[in-house]
């Protein structure tokens, strides 16, 4: 992934706020209002979610998602790479490709170092940070 994060991220984090707000299950098309998107998107955002063991998800008219998840062991960069993918730090700042050892521009360095501290200030970033944020 490149050095950016999409709506898809963000409202993964809002899903799983909101879900660690409640203790019932949702229902996608409410948890879909409550965050801002469309039932369809939603549930393309909480596939991977559900996928890492975070939330649960019920089928059937009486179904719905609920969190699984503890809010101190699950990071912001956790979600980020859950839904974009593993974060690239070795991708060229100038280009959609992974940057040659030899020939590198002249901000390489500069923002490789800061790249590599924003994911790493990323990763110390748990869920339970983010707990009193509203979910728009």
């Amino acid at each position: 992934m490149r050095l950016e994060v999409t709506r898809r991220s963000d409202l993964a984090i809002r899903a799983l706020l909101t879900l660690h707000r409640g203790a019932d299950r949702v229902k996608a098309a409410v948890l879909a209002e409550e965050v801002g998107t469309t039932k369809g998107f939603l549930n393309q955002v909480m596939t991977p979610l559900v996928q890492q063991g975070w939330v649960r998800s019920e089928p059937g008219p009486t179904g719905g998602y609920t969190a699984a998840f503890d809010p101190d062991q699950v990071s912001v960069l956790a979600v980020i790479e859950a839904i974009e993918g593993p974060i690239d730090t070795g991708r060229c700042v100038l280009e959609d490709r992974t940057c040659a050892d030899a020939g590198t521009c002249a901000l390489h360095r500069p923002w490789s170092h800061a790249r590599g501290l924003l994911v790493e200030d990323l990763g110390a970033q748990w869920l339970s940070s983010l707990v009193g944020t509203r979910a728009r």
